[in-house]
């Protein structure tokens, strides 16, 4: 978090990631325990789309889902 200006895990929460969740780009791996010790953020279909567009990445043949 240090590497992008955050000072803490609240900002990248309301910052990032709920906006990211709520607007259907990433999801959680266990969406009933954000908490879960082994919580992961995937790209939805449409994350995925948005990060070829962002990215210039139109022929990925293996796109790992994960952030």
């Amino acid at each position: 978090m240090d590497g992008i200006g955050l000072k803490d895990r609240k900002n990248v929460l309301n910052l990032y990631l709920n906006p990211a969740i709520t607007g259907g780009y990433i999801c959680l791996l266990y969406p009933d325990k954000p908490r879960h010790p082994r919580q992961k953020y995937l790209l939805t279909d449409k994350g995925i789309v948005l990060y070829k567009k962002l990215r210039g990445v139109f022929s990925v043949t293996s796109l790992h889902r994960y952030i």
